[in-house]
């Protein structure tokens, strides 16, 4: 079972984004790293209600330089390297989830691996989410990045995963 590019993990992953929705109807955006996209791609494309209940809500699609380069082209592109702490990220786009992020994700923000690790630090460090993969900390990333776009906004950011080597981190 691919972990991204199944639609059986892609449907079982989309029960986090009804909850996000679900909790906070007023939402005016909700970003995710390339990883959760079709999380939140394939709730608005397979749990049709959401857009009729959050007809407002974007969806933006945070992500990592590897796999931009995709989005940019209109095909599945291989990666030319796997140097990034987001080591969730590091997978290919594939033939089930990049249609569902073409057609349903509204805009993407790109960021960098020192905005990556500048995430995650603030997760581990304010929130105490530990451990939260440096995978999901990349969405947090994309809305410190672009904090005009967001300011003053409802934005709903899904943090999780445990895959964590602590031996290797950079703070």
């Amino acid at each position: 079972m691919h972990p991204s590019n199944d639609l059986d993990v892609i449907l079982g992953n989309a029960t986090a984004t009804l909850e996000l929705l679900g909790g906070l109807p007023h939402l005016e955006h909700r970003t995710n790293s390339c990883r959760w996209w079709w999380l939140n791609s394939t709730s608005a494309k397979h749990f049709q209600f959401i857009i009729l209940a959050h007809p407002t809500c974007t969806t933006i699609g945070a992500i990592i330089e590897q796999a931009f380069r995709s989005l940019q082209s209109g095909k599945i592109e291989t990666n030319t390297t796997s140097t990034t702490i987001a080591d969730g990220l590091r997978t290919n786009l594939g033939d089930v989830n990049f249609p569902i992020i073409q057609e349903l994700v509204n805009s993407i923000i790109c960021v960098e691996e020192a905005e990556i690790i500048a995430a995650m630090k603030l997760i581990w460090e304010r929130m105490k989410l530990i451990p939260s993969e440096p995978s999901s900390a990349v969405a947090l990333a994309a809305v410190l990045k672009e904090k005009e776009l967001f300011r003053n906004q409802h934005i709903g950011i899904i943090i999780s995963g445990g895959n964590v080597d602590v031996k290797n981190l950079p703070f």
